[in-house]
């Protein structure tokens, strides 16, 4: 059986309440529907403070510090805006863990990316790490399939006993 995004966001959500951690989000792509999901769980209050919906990039720019130039080299659809939306919303929220999501929900391409293309980071305390996903379906699969993959990304790096792999540019 597949996973199920209300049950990774609690999973996640337990996982981080055992560690004393707080939960945030800078989404894009997903539009606040990651958010949703999270606050869907009972008791999430205790550990999710918010999240960001940077939708245009003058968002991931001001109130996250994704850097211009960084954005203008490479666009939004990268992995270094990636990383750098998930540290801006750790530092903006004050959270321990960041969730970012960032990519091409359809129906068409963007910025020279095909539709389906989304990047993911997750940012702790010991750094970040992102994962690429090529994802099929309509716009709302895309972003249910981006939530989905946020929040096991979010347990594999939050939940592990090392971080996982950390992402060096951010």
């Amino acid at each position: 059986m597949a996973a199920e995004p209300h049950t990774e966001a609690e999973r996640l959500l337990v996982g981080l309440a055992g560690r004393g951690w707080s939960l945030g989000t800078a989404e894009s792509l997903t539009g606040g529907l990651l958010a949703a999901t999270v606050v869907a769980v009972p008791g999430a209050s205790r550990v999710f403070h918010g999240s960001v919906v940077a939708y245009d990039r003058r968002v991931k720019i001001d109130l996250l510090g994704v850097p211009a130039d960084l954005v203008e080299r490479v666009g939004t659809v990268d992995e270094a805006v990636a990383a750098r939306l998930a540290s801006g919303a750790r530092r903006v929220l004050g959270v321990d863990v960041a969730l970012a999501t960032t990519g091409v929900a359809g129906p068409g391409p963007s910025e020279g990316h095909p539709a389906g293309t989304v990047w993911l980071a997750c940012a702790t305390p010991t750094g970040v790490s992102t994962r690429l996903l090529a994802l099929t379906g309509d716009r709302p699969q895309v972003r249910s399939d981006a939530v989905l993959a946020s929040l096991v990304l979010g347990c594999e790096v939050a939940l592990s006993a090392d971080g996982g792999p950390m992402y060096g540019g951010a």
